[in-house]
């Protein structure tokens, strides 16, 4: 079920709401007030809308997903238990030396076994057919599976649990408390990626107030605007657009992608932090403007942060980080950036993708310190991070390598079409052109720190906080109106 759907606005979630605040109010003040509090009445209600939400999906993903988290929870357990306990090893070269080995160790790594199995298991079975196909030069088939929903997502969650009781960075909860981390319904189809340690916090401080509710609502119509009038109407005239055409409207194609997937994704996380805060748990942000970045490292603090946060936590430090040497640290920063590519699709593109933007990130970490690079005007850094950015997401978008290839050759004028259907006009008309405008503006100039700062004063004025209120409900009624005269397009990362 999408949080831009009908069922979901209007139907769904007001009930959900409504009967998670209902029980809240009852576990707050009334007579079964200690009862409810001992049976932790408020995080089943959640749960059970959690595992509502999934079900829409299908019942089979339910069951698989009810079972993982039984999984996962029992191997915390075993985890926590063998934390402190450790076997000692005398080496065979040296009979007076002794190491000391973690008997959690081999638990962690069956543990990560079995998370990364299902996750390969039901995403890169045909990755891997066309991997085995070529090396023993035949064909090679598995059988076709449709993946659980959000499977990326919980595989990051379930690690990072099992990661953090691993490290002593965080205990293992509760069968309740696993349950709530996994199926806490605004997260777990795509994000954001909430670690372990910060989401055990917020299960223990969470609170439903007036404020969080207000700014909640807020964040969901902003990012029901985000996705509904700005990244499905790009996203359509996309889909509109047949092989056959110019070099400008290919061009043009790769700027609405560009800003497509931006508002799609950042729009989905505004309406999952927004649903969080009114259920009384506060989410980390997870965009702070990366189109204004000056490189691609920059890029990638500013976009998807969680994703980043968790490749860091989980992948980049326990490889040695910076901490081992310039080698070290440019192969650590290259591993982190395939296996970012990889997690995204199991796609050669999607690799190709990763390797572009870790050879980038890796070229930027060499040239720290030279001069002429620090000298470099930030408008030019800019400009050359954007290309970047802009054929990355070329690679992102076509499956294939040929249709990459194709859309290149026509954008720089190599294949040239002499029966085009419609030009370059008839796809970017005034209104397509003022979206792209707002959205251009929305995405760059609105994240310069001024601009940022003049918003914040306005709203602290009782008539400027008025007006935003004003300005987001009359956004949130045209993105309602988008929604119901449109065709219901799925946001992007659901396929991941």
């Amino acid at each position: 079920m999408s949080f831009t759907t009908q069922l979901f606005i209007f139907m769904f979630f007001p009930v959900a709401v409504l009967g998670y605040y209902a029980v809240e109010g009852l576990q707050r003040k009334s007579f079964l007030s200690a009862l409810l509090k001992k049976i932790r009445a408020t995080d089943l209600v959640l749960i059970a809308i959690g595992c509502v939400f999934y079900l829409w999906a299908c019942l089979d993903d339910l069951y698989r997903l009810l079972t993982y988290i039984l999984a996962v929870y029992l191997l915390g357990i075993l985890l926590k238990k063998t934390r402190g306990k450790y076997i000692t090893v005398h080496k065979a070269e040296s009979a007076g030396e002794e190491h000391r080995v973690s008997l959690a160790l081999p638990i962690l790594f069956l543990s990560l076994l079995f998370t990364v199995a299902a996750l390969i298991h039901f995403k890169y079975t045909g990755m891997l057919s066309e991997i085995l196909g070529f090396l023993l030069k035949d064909t090679v088939t598995f059988p076709s599976i449709i993946a659980p929903l959000g499977i990326s997502f919980i595989t990051f969650s379930a690690i990072s649990y099992l990661a953090d009781i691993y490290y002593g960075k965080a205990d293992p909860g509760s069968l309740i408390d696993c349950a709530l981390y996994i199926t806490f319904f605004p997260k777990v189809v795509s994000g954001p990626i909430v670690l372990w340690r910060d989401f055990s916090t917020e299960m223990r401080t969470h609170a439903v107030s007036l404020s969080r509710i207000s700014d909640g609502i807020g964040r969901v119509m902003i990012g029901c605007a985000k996705k509904l009038i700005l990244a499905d109407t790009f996203g359509a005239v996309i889909a509109s657009v047949p092989q056959e055409m110019d070099a400008l409207t290919a061009a043009g194609i790769g700027l609405l992608y560009m800003l497509q997937i931006y508002y799609d994704f950042s729009g989905y996380l505004d309406i999952a932090i927004g649903l969080s805060s009114m259920l009384g748990f506060e989410m980390k942000e997870n965009f702070n403007f990366p189109y204004l970045s000056t490189s691609i490292t920059e890029f990638w603090r500013r976009w998807h942060i969680s994703l980043g946060m968790w490749f860091r936590e989980y992948i980049y430090f326990p490889l040695g980080g910076s901490r081992k040497g310039k080698v070290r640290t440019v192969v650590n920063i290259a591993v982190v950036f395939l296996l970012t590519g990889i997690w995204h699709g199991a796609g050669w593109t999607y690799m190709l993708w990763g390797i572009v933007n870790g050879a980038c990130n890796v070229a930027e970490k060499l040239l720290s310190g030279c001069k002429i690079y620090e000298k470099t005007p930030k408008p030019l850094k800019w400009l050359a991070t954007m290309t970047v950015t802009y054929f990355c997401w070329g690679l992102f978008r076509f499956p294939t390598f040929e249709a990459f290839r194709a859309w290149l050759r026509v954008m720089l004028g190599v294949t040239r079409f002499t029966d085009i259907p419609y030009s370059v006009a008839y796809y970017f008309d005034t209104r397509i052109t003022v979206l792209v405008i707002v959205a251009a503006l929305g995405a760059t100039v609105w994240g310069l720190p001024a601009v940022q700062r003049l918003s914040d004063r306005v709203k602290k004025h009782p008539a400027g906080y008025l007006l935003s209120q004003v300005v987001g409900m009359l956004l949130f009624v045209v993105a309602m109106l988008f929604m119901i005269n449109s065709d219901y397009s799925p946001f992007i990362y659901f396929q991941y």
